[in-house]
């Protein structure tokens, strides 16, 4: 097996033609037998087969830099770069990240999981070469879908000023994680269906030297191509148009279905999933859009590039033109939402906590500082979100909570979380983000408030000596916490849910103040600047104690949740044995 012989990409330039063809057999066989029974990236790795191939065949990596937009189409690369035991062998199959990695090899420049990105690095990668008098290539490979967010086209207007050696390989499958949004993609239209021949060209225009391949999967085409253009002394854009999830049919007839997933099978295309059809946090979401937007013609939810996180293709045609996905351009997804609130609309802008990070300044300038009442839905916001470091979840609370006129809620149920869903729509004095919870829907059938403007902090169970704080997707810690301490110690402790997390009640914390030894905060998040120490600050002039429970700032990597709370002492029986310490002092 060839696959099995290749430890760098200098070993690809001994193998003839028919042994490339044989290569690409079976990088794409060992990728699907891992992808059917692993999960990962699936289309976009099943394209890049051919491609990935004919880079490591014709240019000199790591000598030469080569740089992937998002890492979404990176297992190939993987594969040719020492690393194809994590593909070839079932018990190693988590030996590798989903993503470029430094730390795993020579030849991955950045960890990067988010998108748009490589074309400015590449600039910057470029500059700083020249600036040493050093010679190499530089090339940056992006997908169509990536090249709708804003920073792309920045580095694309860069790369052009600086004007020396910068390959740019646009990688166009004509596919997002789901359907493509924008103007341009009329132009990425017109220029495949002329093979390139467009009279109308957005890369020209910018001033890029343009190459079309339509045979993007032609290994022997792609190998011609890159071979003109190695070394040459000015930007040059490849535009190479490639089939998303090739070579496995399900895939390349349901595009959006397998550009990620769980483990599936290879005979039927269906993924292997245990979850059924129960209710989840999501469905909740949808199903009260929907009927919102059914009674209400101003509610509109906007998402940025990762639609099925509210609707299916089927119900996106029932929302219509309530529902709006702008690619993946979180930036402009703020910002359309202030436009839209200011002009008497009620959007709702759901968002994956990770890339939320992306668009900070619009949130605090557009919508904070011109008291616009959007609403901005929170997923995967916990330490059992996404668990590779360039996808966590868990830093949105002091990202969001310090962000003034900007209210955070953290509801810990179906009832808390629909009332502050539909409380946030009908307002107009502010902006609000919701963290929706994450894990199995918990469902009270208790009335809760629906009306958010108080700000205030519920006390679920009223005690003494000691008040615990369950911030959200920890408030059933709390509860667990509260019963050990009766159960064990005979001690009925105050447990709160604050609900509120951009602020502190701080008629409530008076009180508590004056009436315990010990206030005890748990949080689903990072400690370092979070909610549990908004409160230890307000509280510092005091003779109660505070003790904070939250995640270490760091980036967190292919770990298990369960590990990474023990390891820091987050547990019902760690937390009850601080709590007896603490009050015995």
């Amino acid at each position: 097996m060839l696959l099995e012989k290749i430890k760098s990409p200098k070993e690809l330039k001994e193998l003839t033609s028919g042994q490339l063809q044989e290569l690409v057999v079976e990088a794409r066989t060992a990728l699907l037998e891992k992808i059917s029974h692993h999960g990962g990236h699936n289309g976009p790795n099943l394209g890049m087969v051919e491609m990935t191939i004919a880079l490591h065949k014709v240019f000199d990596s790591p000598t030469d830099k080569l740089i992937f937009d998002v890492s979404h189409q990176t297992y190939i690369h993987k594969m040719l770069t020492g690393r194809a035991h994590a593909f070839l062998d079932a018990a190693q199959y988590d030996a590798v990240s989903g993503y470029t990695n430094p730390k795993e090899s020579e030849h991955d420049l950045f960890t990067v999981g988010h998108t748009s990105t490589s074309v400015s690095l590449a600039n910057g990668v470029a500059k700083a070469r020249d600036l040493k008098n050093e010679t190499y290539n530089v090339v940056a490979v992006i997908g169509d879908g990536s090249l709708s967010g804003g920073l792309a086209f920045e580095g694309l207007n860069n790369i052009v000023e600086l004007g020396t050696n910068t390959i740019v390989i646009l990688n166009d499958n004509d596919q997002s994680i789901a359907e493509n949004h924008g103007g341009m993609y009329q132009n990425l239209r017109a220029l495949r269906e002329t093979k390139g021949q467009a009279a109308d060209n957005l890369f020209k225009a910018i001033g890029f030297e343009y190459h079309y391949l339509d045979e993007g999967n032609d290994l022997a085409a792609l190998i011609a191509l890159f071979e003109k253009v190695k070394d040459v002394d000015h930007p040059v854009l490849l535009h190479i148009h490639t089939i998303k999830g090739k070579g496995f049919k399900f895939a390349e007839e349901n595009r959006e279905k397998f550009h990620a997933g769980g483990p599936f099978s290879l005979e039927t295309g269906e993924y292997i999933s245990a979850g059924g059809n129960q209710v989840t946090y999501n469905s909740l979401t949808t199903d009260y859009l929907l009927e919102k937007m059914a009674t209400d013609p101003k509610v509109v939810a906007v998402n940025a590039g990762t639609p099925m996180l509210l609707f299916s293709p089927e119900q996106r045609e029932k929302a219509g033109k309530q529902f709006v996905d702008v690619g993946i351009a979180e930036e402009h997804a703020v910002s359309m939402v202030a436009g839209l609130a200011k002009n008497g609309a009620k959007p709702v802008w759901a968002v994956f906590s990770t890339f939320m990070q992306r668009s900070f300044d619009q949130i605090s300038h557009d919508l904070s500082l011109n008291h616009l009442p959007g609403t901005i839905l929170v997923y995967g916001a916990s330490i059992h979100g996404m668990n590779d470091e360039s996808h966590l979840g868990i830093f949105d609370i002091p990202f969001l909570a310090h962000i003034p006129n900007l209210i955070y809620l953290a509801p810990t149920s179906k009832e808390e979380y629909l009332a502050m869903l539909d409380w946030s729509l009908e307002q107009t004095n502010a902006p609000v983000a919701i963290r929706v919870p994450v894990g199995p829907v918990n469902e009270t059938a208790v009335a809760v408030s629906t009306d958010y403007s108080d700000q205030k902090n519920e006390v679920t169970q009223a005690g003494t000596q000691v008040a615990i704080v369950g911030v959200g997707n920890f408030y059933a810690l709390a509860e667990e916490i509260a019963d050990q301490l009766k159960m064990q110690h005979g001690i009925t402790p105050t447990v709160i849910n604050p609900k509120f997390i951009s602020g502190v009640d701080k008629e409530l914390l008076d009180a508590v103040a004056r009436s315990h030894k010990l206030v005890v905060t748990l949080e689903d998040g990072i400690r370092e600047g979070g909610y549990g120490q908004m409160i230890a600050s307000y509280l510092g002039d005091r003779e109660i104690a505070v003790k904070n429970y939250g995640l270490e700032k760091k980036f967190y990597d292919n770990y298990r949740a369960a590990d990474v709370l023990s390891e820091l002492g987050i547990t019902a029986e760690e937390i009850t044995k601080d709590v007896i310490e603490q009050l015995q002092k």
